[in-house]
């Protein structure tokens, strides 16, 4: 589990994605997008992504009630050429101009050789890698970013300026694809706030306060970033340069550029998390190198190679960006979802209020 000595259980994958259907239909979207919205929610917890699953639900109610999120929004492709385009989400539900947006750069790809989508005025999307995955389907590379409110503290820094702006990348293989999807902090917002429904302090050096001194209290780090008093959340590598925090910042830097920057939209120091968020995707077709099958096989080689390669002492196998994520996958969908009996409390107690049934 995500989290030690925390409570958990198993929900039947049919359960989930009956609940998590019925809860957005009730909002007011029509079936096929609460089907679309479900399998990006499913697919973050089957990866063991607890911040980004079912139990967000409760943040995407409030931004819908606070017209913050427009059920009823059109995506406008505001700028196209043969091989990119731009979209302006006009306050979308994040997954589904998502979707829209990696379905056109597929496209593209599979026309052009590569394709590049730009999404600005959006929310939040859920995993970066649910994206990448459905290029990773067509057997094209898929990259996937997304900028978010600022609550990273640069190096150097003693305020959150920029976000945990993840980076997601696929590469086909003979074997399993290569699937890295991170954040560019040492953790992600949503994580804080788990910490904090479960009443526990931070385990590591993850945060720093107003000052720019490491805290490990979720709720201080959580208002600082809310109500802007400064502190926030590390880079990956944490503080300064010694650990090379600076490398962290810099992989965030070039995901604010190729987001809120490329496609004209809010960049973190100004976002409010009020549809205004930027993405991009982008697909490219192996062809444009050569045979793509040969370039699998040697991308099935590589990980061979790293497979059979010298372990440290006492580890049975090292393992390649994905590989844990698509067996635990596979086994949770048999077994059921793994969910905190916190978030199943909550998850309750908004289908009482309406007026559908819970999970039991």
């Amino acid at each position: 589990m995500s989290i030690e000595n925390a409570q958990y259980k198993r929900i039947p994958v049919e359960e989930y994605i009956r609940l998590s259907n019925d809860i957005f239909i009730t909002l007011g979207f029509d079936k096929s997008d609460a089907d679309k919205i479900t399998d990006v929610l499913l697919k973050a917890d089957l990866f063991g992504v607890e911040s980004h699953g079912i139990s967000r639900i409760q943040k995407y109610i409030k931004l819908i009630s606070n017209n913050i999120v427009d059920i009823h929004a059109n995506p406008e492709l505001v700028f196209e050429t043969p091989t990119s385009a731009v979209y302006d989400a006009k306050s979308a539900m994040g997954q589904l101009v998502s979707i829209q947006a990696m379905d056109k750069a597929i496209s593209k790809a599979k026309e052009h050789g590569i394709g590049l989508v730009q999404v600005r005025n959006s929310n939040h999307f859920g995993i970066a890698g649910y994206y990448v995955l459905k290029a990773l389907e067509e057997g094209l590379i898929g990259i996937c970013m997304t900028n978010t409110m600022a609550i990273m503290v640069p190096t150097f820094a003693a305020e959150a300026l920029l976000g945990s702006n993840p980076i997601a990348f696929g590469f086909p293989s003979g074997g399993k694809p290569f699937l890295f999807d991170g954040a560019t902090t040492v953790i992600t917002r949503g994580k804080v706030e788990l910490y904090k429904k479960l009443n526990k302090e931070l385990p590591y050096e993850w945060t720093v306060d107003s000052v720019g001194e490491v805290t490990y209290t979720p709720e201080v780090v959580l208002e600082n970033i809310s109500e802007k008093k400064g502190g926030g959340i590390l880079p990956v590598g944490g503080v300064g340069e010694e650990q090379a925090g600076y490398k962290g910042y810099g992989f965030a830097y070039i995901c604010e550029l190729l987001t809120s920057v490329l496609s004209g939209g809010v960049n973190s120091i100004h976002k409010q998390d009020k549809g205004d968020t930027s993405h991009a995707f982008y697909a490219i077709d192996p062809a444009l190198f050569g045979n793509p099958e040969e370039i699998k096989l040697r991308a099935k080689t590589l990980a061979e190679e790293i497979h059979s390669s010298k372990k440290a002492k006492g580890q049975p196998y090292i393992f390649i960006a994905g590989e844990k994520e698509f067996e635990r996958e596979a086994y949770d969908r048999e077994h059921g979802v793994v969910l905190s009996n916190e978030s199943i409390a909550e998850l309750n107690k908004i289908a009482e209020e309406l007026k559908i049934k819970g999970l039991s």
